[in-house]
């Protein structure tokens, strides 16, 4: 009965004590990736602005996540939307991308909702780069964690986690610019 005691006293410490750990964690998780695309911004700003463009560089739009896309119409511009649904790692996965605001030449920002994931907003800053004859392009990922350990955890390594599927992202779209 000792044994028992303890034991469920340990948990009861243990627990306390990782809750009061990740209260020093941040309850906001960024991601962030920059980078210079040789094209005007018009090319760059037409590719992130148009929903339909998406799963040619978006890492969340790729082939073997989203089987299936939806999009609105028209698919460009603020209040825009698409929706995906599909199976990854033998497992259902669905979201929606919506546009809430675009600033002609310079801002994309949209809200992502992901299957069993924080919602989080996505913000693209295009800007001419420092010689005036490319795009500088960064491609910033927001998500609120709230005050759960485990996700203020996952927030943690969201850069790692996320930071890699960013410059994928980044890289494709670079590719598709470029050729135009």
């Amino acid at each position: 009965m000792r044994f028992i005691k303890l034991l469920l006293l340990s948990g009861v410490v243990f627990g306390t004590l990782i809750f009061l750990i990740s209260l020093l964690f941040p309850s906001t998780a960024i991601v962030e990736r920059s980078g210079v695309i040789d094209a005007p911004i018009s090319t760059v700003y037409s590719q992130i602005n148009d929903l339909s463009t998406w799963p040619s560089w978006n890492p969340w739009a790729a082939p073997d996540v989203a089987q299936k896309i939806e999009f609105s119409s028209p698919a460009a511009g603020e209040g825009a939307y698409y929706t995906w649904s599909g199976m990854h790692h033998e497992r259902p996965v669905s979201g929606k991308v919506t546009i809430s605001k675009s600033n002609t030449g310079k801002e994309l920002v949209y809200a992502l909702d992901f299957s069993s994931m924080k919602p989080m907003t996505g913000t693209f800053e295009i800007k001419p780069s420092a010689d005036g004859n490319a795009t500088a392009i960064q491609w910033r990922v927001e998500t609120k964690l709230g005050m759960l350990p485990w996700w203020k955890l996952r927030g943690f390594l969201a850069d790692k986690l996320t930071g890699p599927q960013l410059e994928s992202g980044l890289t494709k779209l670079k590719n598709i610019c470029e050729k135009k």
